[in-house]
């Protein structure tokens, strides 16, 4: 693909093929006469228990159209769209654990169309997402809470003023919305705040102000040092438990199977996806199908392997806290509020004394990164509030169950406390965290990886990184159109595994830049 398609992309022809309409049905034993009879039926494995003694376990055989392996928001997104939105009707889906409990629940649970280039893929994909969200919520009665209340970052450095400007222009470049500028001047724009639930006929784009009176009436809790904000627009929340029950359900409706089981291997014949081998309590089985779905999410990469395909993907362990605001000095109107600096925390000279004497804490003094985070959580009355903050990025294997940094909520909770000074009252005396997370597994610019893989019949959706649940809607479309041979959208080169065989691209990722990570 050359380098004019990733900086304009254009509709191609698909040449996908589409998904074969005949059902395959089970195959059904109603009598074994003998174990050869039953080897040629249904497959076994046999092992040794006790001397002398054979096991036979029986390995059952059925069969799908597609079988997709993992049922997290990306799994179950492609599972909806195939079943409900395209008539796909042999679909199974399989995970070993129960719906959305790996990340899928694990996340901020919040969506936005504000990211950078290159190119306008991101926010062109995001804006798609976000229109199935709220096509969601209307058919649903808005059964998962989807408000826009917005983004919000703020910064105390003057020096992060142009910053502020070239990323909101960007982003209205981009396809995010026109950026409206508060500067104090008696000819701005009058700024608008966001309503807590509704979501239609809202503004778009962004508002950056810069004025310092209207920083203190709109943002009294925000730190005085506060010197402009951005507020992006097509922003907002909801609740990812629901939004992905609601759609499985709506999937299952359709005739879509879910199905308890680890998947153990994926069998290729000629190039080409011949069956899915999965174990499960029941045993051992197989399933024929031509078309298989890589939508593990932080196995994305080993459940690549077993196509032979070696992902370019790594996964970061991000981290969520919640606690209970029982002083109620955190805003319950507020959106997803963001601190745009590096800082230093705020220990006492007393705290930072034992901090320095003690190695394996002294790392609480150095200087950490931008971007502790929180909102609000639940209806109106609910005190609960999260708070997040990614201070530690390296690569890691997924592990579970996890484990976190056992000091965590107490630097999330002093590194909010320099945007909200009043968490400060926490300070000494914090209300008891609940601690979890998950995987961020993604790729080196931070873009999804979706459509075919180069074994035929095989599939990816994945690489979600931190924007799963606002991206798996517009992800979740676009698989199936590959799958069922649909038109594309113009952004759908941008997520192909084989983008990186272009020499463009290779180009493109040596400057990248921002990888709009939060």
């Amino acid at each position: 693909m050359p380098l004019m398609d990733f900086c304009h992309p254009e509709q191609k022809p698909s040449t996908k093929p589409k998904v074969p309409s005949e059902a395959k049905g089970f195959i059904l034993i109603d009598q074994i006469k003998s174990l050869f009879d039953l080897r040629s039926k249904v497959g076994y494995h046999h092992q040794n228990s006790y001397p002398g003694l054979n096991k036979v376990i029986l390995m059952t055989t059925s069969s799908a159209e597609i079988v997709i392996c993992g049922a997290g928001i990306a799994g179950i997104s492609t599972a909806y769209h195939l079943a409900v939105k395209e008539g796909v009707r042999d679909i199974l889906l399989v995970d070993e654990r129960p719906p959305l409990s790996l990340t899928s629940d694990k996340s901020t649970e919040c969506y936005r169309n504000w990211w950078p280039g290159p190119g306008d893929a991101m926010v062109s994909m995001t804006n798609r997402s976000i229109d199935i969200l709220e096509e969601f919520a209307r058919e649903s009665g808005n059964i998962f809470n989807l408000n826009r209340r917005g983004y919000f970052f703020a910064t105390a450095n003057l020096d992060r003023l142009q910053d502020f400007k070239n990323h909101a222009e960007e982003a209205a470049r981009l396809g995010a919305g026109p950026v409206r500028y508060h500067t104090g001047h008696p000819d701005d724009p009058e700024y608008h705040p966001a309503p807590e639930s509704d979501y239609e006929n809202q503004l778009i784009g962004s508002d950056l102000i810069t004025d310092t009176d209207s920083i203190r009436k709109h943002f009294p809790y925000l730190t005085e040092e506060t010197t402009a904000v951005v507020h992006a627009r097509r922003c907002g929340f909801f609740s990812a438990q629901q939004l992905g029950m609601y759609l499985l359900n709506r999937a299952r409706e359709h005739g879509v199977r879910l199905v308890e089981a680890r998947v153990e291997a994926v069998e290729v014949i000629k190039d080409q996806v011949t069956a899915v081998q999965l174990s499960s309590s029941k045993g051992p089985s197989k399933i024929n199908t031509p078309n298989f779905v890589n939508a593990a999410g932080p196995f994305l990469k080993p459940v690549g392997k077993m196509v032979g395909i070696d992902l370019p993907v790594f996964s970061e362990l991000h981290t969520k806290v919640s606690i209970k605001d029982s002083l109620g000095v955190f805003p319950r109107d507020a959106g997803l509020l963001i601190w745009s600096d590096p800082q230093f925390l705020p220990w006492t000279k007393e705290e930072r004394t034992l901090l320095d004497k003690e190695a394996d804490l002294r790392y609480m003094l150095n200087e950490f990164s931008h971007g502790v985070h929180a909102r609000p959580d639940g209806p109106p009355d609910s005190p609960i509030i999260l708070l997040l903050w990614t201070y530690h990025i390296d690569p890691i294997d997924p592990v579970f169950p996890l484990e976190f940094d056992p000091y965590y909520p107490e630097i999330v909770l002093r590194g909010l406390a320099t945007m909200i000074p009043d968490m400060k009252k926490y300070f000494g005396k914090m209300p008891k965290p609940y601690v979890d997370g998950g995987y961020y597994t993604k790729t080196q610019e931070n873009r999804p990886l979706v459509g075919p893989l180069p074994v035929k019949g095989s599939w990816i959706i994945g690489a979600l990184s931190g924007f799963g649940l606002m991206a798996s809607p517009a992800c979740g479309e676009l698989l199936a159109a590959h799958i069922t041979g649909k038109e594309l959208p113009h952004y759908a080169p941008w997520f192909l595994l084989e983008r990186y065989q272009d020499s463009a691209y290779q180009k493109l990722l040596l400057n990248w830049g921002d990888t709009g990570q939060i």
